[in-house]
């Protein structure tokens, strides 16, 4: 289980493991998709504008490159929903990860928008994150002396 999240995630960083990791990352126009994966191949969405947002991107598709085998479009069957779910916790794990809201939390961001930005992520991203991580360990969950509480709100607590 990956929980580490990361200090400072780059696109640049990403662009260079996928390169050492033997996947092609082009920019392109894919209306309607901020990223593609076809076998060792990914697409980013050229008409992204934000680094942070194509580091998320780019994350996700990671996620894809390791964990999607064959073609998942159609997510109305349940198999393509599964290995859509995974690629995105592989992404969501390596930019945020339970230690990277703990990180947040002890550095004293307040909202969602300041865990965002310390963390250097899309407030969407972070958003889509926290339900998965709801989803996957319910209202909460402890992890070394924390424990992380994702209902009704998103706390962080530090037990003593």
């Amino acid at each position: 289980m990956m929980t580490n999240g990361s200090d400072s995630v780059t696109y640049d960083n990403l662009l260079i493991e996928a390169e050492c990791e033997g996947a092609v990352v082009k920019e392109k126009n894919i209306p309607g998709y901020g990223g593609r994966t076809y076998g060792n191949r990914i697409a980013i969405h050229k008409d992204i504008t934000t680094s942070i947002e194509k580091t998320c991107v780019l994350a996700e598709e990671l996620g894809h490159y390791h964990t999607t085998v064959g073609k998942i479009r159609n997510q109305s069957i349940t198999e393509n929903r599964k290995q859509e779910l995974h690629a995105r916790l592989h992404g969501y794990n390596r930019l945020i990860g339970l230690n990277g809201i703990i990180r947040a939390y002890r550095h004293h961001c307040q909202n969602l928008a300041e865990i965002a930005e310390y963390l250097e992520v899309t407030e969407t991203f972070l958003k889509e994150a926290l339900e998965i991580y709801r989803q996957k360990y319910g209202t909460g969950v402890e992890i070394d002396n924390y424990v992380v509480i994702f209902e009704p709100r998103l706390a962080v607590f530090e037990r003593i």
